[in-house]
């Protein structure tokens, strides 16, 4: 017999989070989210004070099979005129009546929240701002940094409970030597024309981190905001991903585009933690987690280019080129063995063929999810 329980207590949130681990504890390419970090996110990150989530756990015979939360987003909804309802940090087990149990336990709450709402959107695990979508290509690889991961049966359990793609997110690859020399070659001559029109490159600041992360939402709200589904967050949302952001950053891989001392342009780069994540066990940092993590940072091998933008007014002046010319020249600095960049829309055909033209290999698709409700 299936039931479903919403989640309420402590416990019931740390079985919540803790299903994955079961789930995935045979698939090789599983990584563990860390507990804390998802604790968080459920808890207390800010998205809370604007929108309210409820977490669902499926239970059959007593045994944990599935999980969802249904996220009804209101800053979404008021800034693109819209009547959506979200699912996310949905797991199950290969089981079409299970899925179809979830999404109509979701679908029913976010009715109960706003009647209004016609739409259905997932998965997307709090906002756009963070891990989205479903997994629907590129199996072979783990997943890195901040990106999600799903089994293949997935797909499957989705559509045949109506759901259709909305759009698919692209994930690049490069390996150690299949990186266009070419952006390299040129990105010298083009930094020295956008020196001329006064703009300049250089590393964040990290000792000034709250200045320079103040100018940096500017151009995160303005680089960003055509994105399908993009919400600009709160000042308090975008303290809270900077915060987490600079635990991991390497301040070689952080490059910003300045003029007359305002930010027009950033590119991210993060280590890719997951190498080390993946040795922690059920994503505990508590009692050796930490040590493992902390001593396996040196030892990290690839990037995942998280961000890279630049402002209207600015763009198709090289300053694209220029900052993943810095970020490919680090790369090869560091001796790394791989770098993602991702995601990218599927229609935004510029920033597509300017990623194909440096060899970026489309390796991976995650994939947004919709249905009339």
């Amino acid at each position: 017999m299936k039931t479903i329980v919403e989640v309420k207590s402590k416990k019931e949130l740390a079985a919540f989070i803790d299903f994955p681990h079961d789930l995935y504890k045979n698939d090789p390419m599983y990584v563990p989210e860390i507990f804390i970090g998802q604790r968080d996110l459920l808890t207390t990150h800010p998205f809370h004070k604007h929108s309210p989530l409820q977490c669902f756990l499926l239970y059959e015979d007593g045994k944990i099979t599935g999980r969802i939360a249904a996220i009804l987003n209101n800053r979404h909804n008021e800034f693109n005129n819209v009547k959506d309802g979200f699912f996310g940090f949905f797991d199950v087990i290969n089981d079409a009546e299970s899925a179809k149990l979830l999404i109509d336990t979701a679908v029913n709450w976010l009715k109960t929240k706003d009647s209004l709402v016609n739409n259905l959107v997932g998965p997307v695990n709090l906002t756009t701002n963070d891990t989205s979508g479903l997994l629907v290509k590129g199996y072979d690889y783990p997943p890195v940094i901040l990106t999600p991961y799903n089994a293949p049966y997935y797909e499957q359990l989705l559509e045949n409970t109506g759901l259709k793609k909305q759009v698919d997110l692209i994930s690049w690859r490069w390996d150690k030597t299949s990186y266009d020399d070419r952006s390299v070659r040129i990105s010298d001559k083009l930094e020295e024309r956008i020196n001329t029109r006064g703009v300049t490159i250089r590393k964040l600041n990290m000792k000034k981190f709250k200045e320079e992360a103040e100018k940096l939402k500017h151009v995160y709200n303005s680089a960003w905001d055509k994105n399908m589904g993009f919400v600009p967050p709160t000042d308090e949302e975008f303290d809270f991903i900077a915060k987490d952001l600079k635990l991991i950053a390497d301040p070689d891989f952080v490059y910003i585009a300045e003029k007359d001392g305002k930010f027009v342009g950033v590119a991210v780069a993060l280590p890719d933690v997951n190498q080390i994540q993946k040795k922690i066990s059920r994503g505990r940092l508590f009692p050796t987690g930490i040590f493992k993590l902390l001593l396996g940072l040196k030892k990290i091998r690839g990037i995942r280019i998280f961000m890279l933008g630049v402002i209207e007014g600015y763009r198709h002046m090289g300053i694209e080129a220029v900052l993943y010319a810095k970020i490919i020249k680090t790369y090869r600095e560091k001796d790394y063995d791989y770098a993602e960049a991702g995601w990218t829309l599927e229609h935004n055909h510029a920033v597509n063929n300017a990623i194909k033209a440096i060899k970026g290999d489309p390796y991976k698709i995650h994939r947004i999810y919709e249905k009339a409700i």
